[in-house]
């Protein structure tokens, strides 16, 4: 057994159960149900949690992702209030809206994600929103959608280093992801953010790298996670990541500028972000 390999409590069954009927009852999807996300309840306690849109089913294949691949329903109308309604229903103050990836859209989902945070916004105009993007193949169009929907904070992760992001990214581009999060970040107002997971088969110096590309585009809040393989199909894990190597990277991150990291074994894209 490897002494890194992440560990955590059972989550409060209470909670998850009660969460689970919310989502359940209005028809609408989380990240954390449907990754079984380590930090679900814990995230749940603080009222924040990570709903997923657009489907169950994204165009991309990546050989990181247990999401299932194939061709997505349309965008449900209804789904954006549906949303909405559970967000005041779990009694949410910060959300995180993400989705699989609609290549098959003609504008690749954007306006479901600006329905999602205007609905949001009439029903429960307290509640903070990070929006947590595709890269929507670059299109200009589509990402000035998202950025016309003002929400609190921007989101696209890079996932991995430059070497690594053919074999595991096949139909995604290290660059594309770059001038995505630039795009964001000469053009919204708000915080852009940006994740990576090690452990893939990266080298340190190559995940230091990958920081300072991302802070060269103007991201300002950094999360480092451990990957963990999600089925035998998957690719494998090359490397656990023990505590002090990750603690080494967030130190790094900082020296190079961001404002905010966090940076763990179990950290995740939207861990703890409503406090980044």
């Amino acid at each position: 057994m490897n002494p890194y390999k992440p560990k955590v409590r059972a989550p409060d069954p209470h909670l998850v159960s009660f969460t689970s009927g919310v989502l359940e009852r209005f028809e609408v999807a989380t990240v954390c149900e449907a990754s079984g996300c380590p930090n679900r309840a814990e995230c749940y306690a603080r009222k924040t949690a990570t709903f997923m849109i657009l489907g169950t089913f994204c165009t991309r294949a990546c050989r990181f992702c247990n999401v299932a691949t194939g061709r997505g329903v349309p965008p449900d109308p209804a789904e954006p209030g549906r949303i909405a309604r559970a967000v005041e229903a779990m009694g949410l103050s910060y959300v995180v809206i993400t989705s699989v990836d609609r290549d098959d859209l003609p504008d690749y989902g954007s306006g479901h994600f600006a329905a999602t945070v205007e609905a949001i916004r009439r029903r429960t105009p307290q509640v903070r929103i990070e929006l947590l993007t595709p890269d929507f193949r670059g299109d200009e169009r589509a990402l000035r959608r998202v950025v016309d929907a003002a929400p609190d904070k921007l989101a696209h992760n890079e996932e991995t280093v430059r070497r690594l992001s053919p074999l595991v990214r096949p139909q995604s581009d290290y660059d594309r992801t770059l001038g995505v999060l630039e795009y964001y970040a000469q053009r919204f107002d708000g915080t852009v953010k940006s994740s990576l997971m090690a452990g893939l088969g990266e080298r340190e110096e190559e995940l230091i790298e990958t920081m300072r590309d991302l802070y060269g585009a103007g991201v300002r809040e950094l999360t480092i996670g451990q990957y963990l393989q999600p089925t035998p199909h998957h690719h494998p894990v090359v490397r656990y990541y023990p505590p002090d190597v990750f603690e080494r990277l967030r130190e790094e991150a900082l020296r190079i500028g961001f404002r905010a990291v966090a940076s763990g074994a179990l950290v995740r894209s939207s861990y703890y972000a409503e406090e980044l």
